[in-house]
């Protein structure tokens, strides 16, 4: 599943950013890219949501410059450094 799915639980739009968590799994890292900075959700076992905002212009430009399929690894590792999760 990729950020540009239907599906897709976070939506990008010009008036902001809309979270539809009923269409999010529980403990999965979910992003987008608003205003320069890179939001990251996830949803808790108790239907908690989490939201992060990464600014660090080195990380947003590596994750607008990587493939889909990187950017979750790039996204975890920062977590992970982070102990955000």
């Amino acid at each position: 599943m990729g950020i540009h799915d239907v599906d897709y639980p976070i939506v990008v739009e010009p008036e902001g950013v809309k979270i539809r968590s009923e269409k999010m799994q529980v403990d999965k890292l979910y992003y987008c890219i608003y205003q320069e900075k890179i939001l990251l959700f996830y949803k808790e076992q108790n239907e908690m949501l989490n939201c992060y905002e990464i600014a660090e212009k080195d990380v947003v430009e590596e994750v607008k410059q990587s493939q889909s399929e990187d950017i979750e690894k790039i996204l975890q590792q920062y977590v992970e450094k982070k102990n955000l999760g």
